[in-house]
């Protein structure tokens, strides 16, 4: 099994496994490899390095003590400079998966659905869907909040 270093055309970073180089180059190059964040297709692999098993190698002295990744910080210590991007990329995630799971997915009666919540027609509650630009537009002219939180496609669905 091959564990690669990805990166989609947006700069997103990911793992992905595969039985061989040719494995991954056959489903790469008919356009099965995606991204998890975004579902870009355009992956780049990155360098690696391999594993080397040195259980008999001896170091010459005292060996130092690694720096705390960036993840192990205390979340006072962590600032944009030093967070990873797999650390912020595994924040986002995290937070769009509680998002889903403590909002009611309504789909393409998103803006009638945050009408009759703004206007007491329905139980308040978070709600989640579809909308277009001028439907989002239109909510904002009625003194209705709305963001546009793009879902990655691994996360669309029942969660697991």
């Amino acid at each position: 099994m091959k564990v690669l270093n990805l990166r989609c055309a947006n700069g997103h970073v990911f793992e992905g496994w595969f039985a061989s180089d040719d494995d991954y180059m056959d489903q790469n190059g008919r356009g099965l490899v995606e991204c998890p964040l975004c579902a870009d297709k355009v992956i780049a692999r990155l360098p690696s390095a391999p594993r080397l098993n040195l259980s008999g190698a001896r170091a010459e002295g005292p060996a130092k003590p690694a720096p705390a990744p960036a993840s192990q910080l205390p979340q006072a210590a962590q600032t944009p400079q030093t967070a990873q991007p797999a650390d912020l990329q595994a924040a986002f995630m995290k937070a769009v998966r509680e998002m889903m799971q403590r909002t009611e997915d309504v789909g393409p009666r998103f803006a009638e659905e945050a009408r009759r919540i703004h206007y007491g027609e329905a139980a308040e509650r978070g709600i989640r869907g579809q909308a277009s630009p001028e439907e989002r537009e239109a909510l904002r002219d009625e003194g209705i909040e709305t963001f546009a939180l793009p879902i990655p496609p691994g996360l669309e669905g029942p969660l697991q």
